[in-house]
């Protein structure tokens, strides 16, 4: 394990989101860490590589909060700067090319076909984290986006369940616990 790698891009990502160029704030920062923590849950169950799928997560969402006019196709542009980011490590191109794969398909807005357990694992960490992460998502609705009380409910709920739908057949059987109890929160 690149534990260098790993920490250099923890304090890389950090910087990042701590920037006003970041319109997502530090909340964006908490949600990259709850898929972190989520993918090194994962990746032993899915039979994933845990280097590359720590390094995807870490990685997977550097275009949106480095800029926010790549959000759309941040997934794109990420996988790009990936490449360059861990070529100035010496990092593995093989390897290079694996958390690419990870980075463009970690949406689960974006329709694509996850071929690899590491694909499957950062996709699903990646949704999944929101619930790790309910407080951002109230800050979004109440503060950001300044929804009323039903309204931003509304959204946290519709978001929360969403993100679930989007989980593979084990994902969505490995979190069913955690979803049922996050949405009795919420009535």
């Amino acid at each position: 394990m690149r534990e260098d790698i790993l920490e250099n891009l923890q304090r890389e990502i950090y910087d990042r989101c701590q920037k006003p160029t970041n319109q997502f704030g530090m909340g964006c920062y908490y949600h990259i860490t709850a898929v972190v923590k989520n993918v090194e849950i994962l990746a032993e169950k899915y039979g994933a590589d845990k280097e590359i799928v720590m390094i995807a997560a870490w990685l997977h969402d550097i275009a949106s909060i480095t800029d926010h006019r790549l959000y759309e196709l941040h997934h794109l542009h990420g996988a790009e700067m990936a490449y360059h980011i861990l070529k100035e490590y010496g990092y593995d191109d093989k390897k290079i090319s694996l958390v690419q794969k990870c980075i463009r398909n970690h949406r689960g807005s974006v329709s694509s076909e996850k071929i690899s357990p590491e694909e499957l694992c950062v996709a699903d960490a990646d949704a999944i984290s929101h619930f790790d992460s309910v407080p951002s998502l109230l800050y979004l609705a109440y503060v950001q986006k300044e929804m009323g009380m039903e309204e931003g409910k509304t959204f946290v709920k519709d978001k929360l369940t969403r993100s679930f739908q989007k989980l593979s057949a084990e994902g969505k059987k490995h979190y069913r616990d955690k979803f049922e109890k996050v949405m009795e929160v919420f009535g």
